[in-house]
């Protein structure tokens, strides 16, 4: 029965789709409070913070909630919720890691949300998200794609080399990504499968 309800949903759906709207408007209004509550969840998830001795990059929650945003809502949405977490961010709401606002060596990882989101809001708009080893690849995807500008902008910001930037920045961070991973593979095919009963 899930499944015939989760494959009459249209190709390219995403999770968020799921969600009724009966008009247009609805739609719209539904869409907003999507992208607001994607950028609170990630605020919310970045105070999870346990500080890493040696290394200026906290653990958090927050990249696991900002890969699930993305993949849950789609690129447009996902990339509409990650730009509203980093501006308001950057304009003083103190919801990055450990109640800070504004820029700051970890900055990079944040914009790297955005490339993130573009990543696994297309996988998921091809179905990466309703198999948990899809999700595993979806997954670690994004992550690389938050890597590629944290690392970097780590490496500008304290005028050191990617190898030492990786050292404080990536290498660190792995196992935790990996669990992250392993969480996000039992949670989106769950709410496939779960919306697909109310469908």
């Amino acid at each position: 029965m899930a499944l015939a309800a989760t494959a009459a949903v249209r190709p390219g759906a995403v999770l968020a789709d799921l969600l009724p709207a009966a008009t247009r408007a609805r739609g719209a209004a539904r869409d907003l409070a999507l992208v607001v509550g994607g950028a609170a969840l990630t605020g919310a998830a970045a105070q999870l913070s346990v500080p890493v001795p040696g290394s200026p990059v906290p653990v958090t929650a927050q990249t696991l909630a900002a890969l699930l945003v993305g993949t849950a809502l789609g690129t447009r949405r996902g990339v509409a919720s990650m730009g509203l977490y980093l501006a308001a961010g950057l304009v003083g709401v103190p919801w990055f890691a450990d109640g800070s606002s504004g820029s700051g060596v970890t900055f990079g990882y944040i914009i790297g949300f955005l490339l993130a989101g573009v990543v696994v809001g297309e996988l998921a708009r091809r179905g990466a998200d309703r198999s948990p080893l899809r999700t595993a690849a979806a997954m670690v995807l994004g992550n690389l794609a938050i890597y590629a500008v944290g690392v970097p902008y780590l490496a500008v910001s304290l005028h050191i080399g990617l190898g030492r930037a990786a050292s404080l920045g990536l290498y660190p961070y792995l196992l935790g990504d990996a669990l992250k991973v392993a969480l996000a593979m039992g949670l989106l095919p769950a709410a496939w499968k779960l919306l697909g009963r109310k469908g």
